[in-house]
């Protein structure tokens, strides 16, 4: 199933898309990956759906990427003796390690991390930013602070820090249970929740040991801040602006988003948007003209992804939505200033020979006007740097192994085949010229490009460039 884009869409499954015709559903409708939340799944509902996911690619024939996230430390206030409190502008409020319930002047942090690196002058958001709290006291158990904005409090409610670094990691007990279960479930993607530092992907980088590739949620200004160290120990990026947009300054979201994006393609590293692309879609069947040019500006800028969270997961019109956002990003892409956008936004090749093959495949590609570029890539580092091109020319990667096949089904413009090992140099151009005739993107008497690192076999550096003819039997003619 060829796709007429290059912009990936990653689905979220829940009650309203799980089961197996559900799924192949939102596949046929444009899906190339699914997220499973694990803020919501059990470890059997997970395994489940990774079940039923693996079985449509099996009957679909096309490698399926699948992305676990991983919850993240959810901080939450303690519970109220009398429901919800009201407060005033100005008045005092504490925070601290007192477990009984609260009332209008405190409540209960069963946070110690919180009490300890909160200092004086720093912003406690609550309930998504309804409530902003400013420190004026801390003595490490509790945190006095003054009503700056809202008035009401009640049980259980979310405490955001825009300018507190806590000294713990981002793992909770329950993230390292349920990485450990997504890792034995064999998923391509894990995503990590709410990132401050690089040091939070190095300790998850030790526990996956490769079993899986890791993508840094930005989500916290922390982590803006370090944006380049986090980047470079993770293997993608997801620009996650509903939090974002709690901890930072709505109208700061767009500029951080580019931001972000040109950092990854720069690095060649995947990047996906996402929160409220088609929001309105969870009960409306089409959506406003905001979200549609919301949508369209992520694609404009080259992102690998664009993602559906509670639109797909437990909206109304889960397959409308994703062929929705299909038929957007196909848009898009045949807009006549797109090629210009993306090209205006290429990074510089960095000065090693990878990138320097890519370079000039994708420059012989244009000039020549030739096909399709097809990369051999075992590991997936040669899919990426193709990637990272943003050619006007269809890629196609091949891989012998599957597990990489689905992995590169995130990154943008890949249409990823698995297929047998090449022989030799010979069969490795006869098997692109007869997959890419087979797969619709070549005919006869066309030419197209192969990039393969050599020699076959070894992972390594992308070192090999050849222009091929296809012959009237589809293979390589001389």
């Amino acid at each position: 199933m060829r796709r007429n884009r290059s912009v990936k869409i990653l689905a979220t499954l829940g009650p309203a898309s799980s089961e197996e015709s559900q799924i192949a559903a939102l596949h046929r409708a444009g899906a190339d990956v699914f997220r499973i939340n694990m803020s919501h799944a059990s470890h059997d509902l997970m395994r489940e759906l990774v079940g039923r996911i693996r079985r449509v690619e099996a009957e679909i024939g096309r490698p399926i990427g699948i992305l676990a996230d991983i919850q993240g430390p959810k901080l939450r206030v303690g519970k109220f003796r009398n429901g919800p409190a009201m407060l005033e502008i100005g008045q005092e409020f504490t925070l601290d390690n007192n477990p009984e319930d609260g009332d209008e002047t405190r409540v209960y942090l069963p946070h110690p991390e919180i009490l300890e690196a909160v200092e004086v002058g720093h912003r406690l958001l609550i309930d998504d930013g309804r409530l902003f709290l400013e420190c004026i006291e801390t003595n490490g158990t509790m945190v006095k602070t003054k009503v700056v904005a809202g008035t009401k409090i009640s049980d259980r409610k979310g405490v955001s820090l825009p300018d507190t670094t806590l000294r713990t990691g981002a793992l909770t007990e329950k993230d390292r249970a349920d990485l450990d279960a997504v890792l034995e479930a064999d998923v391509d993607w894990v995503a990590l929740s709410f990132i401050q530092r690089p040091e939070d992907m190095a300790e998850a980088r030790k526990i996956a040991k490769g079993r899986a590739l890791l993508m840094a949620k930005i989500e916290k200004p922390q982590a803006v801040e370090r944006l380049d160290e986090i980047i470079e120990l993770s293997d993608a990026i997801m620009v996650a602006r509903g939090d974002l947009g709690v901890e930072l300054p709505l109208e700061e979201v767009p500029g951080i988003q580019k931001r972000i994006t040109r950092a990854c393609r720069r690095a060649g590293k995947p990047v996906v948007v996402a929160t409220q692309m088609l929001e309105s879609m969870i009960s409306a069947p089409v959506p406003t003209r905001a979200e549609v040019s919301d949508v369209s500006i992520a694609v404009f800028e080259g992102a690998d992804a664009v993602m559906l969270s509670a639109e797909s997961a437990a909206g109304d019109y889960p397959v409308d939505a994703v062929s929705t956002m299909n038929r957007i990003a196909v848009q898009v892409e045949k807009d006549p200033l797109y090629p210009g956008i993306i090209a205006a936004q290429r990074p510089e090749p960095e000065a090693t020979g990878a990138d320097a093959v890519s370079l000039a495949a994708r420059q012989m590609a244009e000039t020549l006007d030739v096909a399709v570029i097809v990369t051999y890539t075992a590991t997936g580092t040669t899919g990426l740097r193709a990637a990272r091109e943003r050619p006007r020319i269809p890629i196609l990667a091949l891989s012998p192994i599957t597990r990489t096949a689905r992995r590169l089904s995130l990154a943008w413009g890949l249409h990823c085949v698995v297929t047998e090992d090449a022989q030799d140099l010979e069969d490795m151009v006869d098997k692109a010229c007869r997959i890419s005739v087979e797969q619709g993107y070549a005919v006869a008497g066309q030419k197209l490009i192969v990039t393969a690192g050599v020699p076959l076999r070894q992972p390594g550096a992308t070192n090999m460039l050849r222009i091929a003819y296809i012959g009237s039997d589809g293979l390589s003619a001389v």
